[in-house]
């Protein structure tokens, strides 16, 4: 069995291994500052997994705020045919990116 958990970031779960570099949804923290991640759904430390309902009470994993960011631009093109209707609009989301630095066993 691995060593990973499944932390729930931003209305978003995510698999975590240690030492990983992970995008989450941005956050307002600045670049080097700690993060405390205390909503852990599913725990595995190798042998055994531990599973919250919804959350395990008392684990949190620590990271840091790598940088800030955005993805590739998305593009949304609207088209109703002979109506002569056309719109084109970019995206780009916002991401954080993070380094887990301790994780609970």
């Amino acid at each position: 069995m691995e060593v990973y958990a499944i932390v729930d970031v931003g209305g978003h779960q995510l698999k975590i291994a240690p030492n990983s570099v992970l995008r989450v949804p941005r956050m307002s923290n600045e670049v080097g500052d700690a993060v405390g991640l205390d909503r852990v759904l599913i725990l595995s430390n190798g042998k055994s997994v531990e599973v919250g309902k919804p959350y395990i009470e008392g684990k949190r994993l620590q990271a840091e705020v790598v940088r800030h960011g955005k993805e590739k631009k998305i593009v949304i093109f609207k088209k109703k045919r002979r109506k002569n209707y056309r719109r084109k609009k970019g995206h780009r989301q916002p991401f954080t990116e993070i380094r887990i630095l301790d994780f609970p066993s």
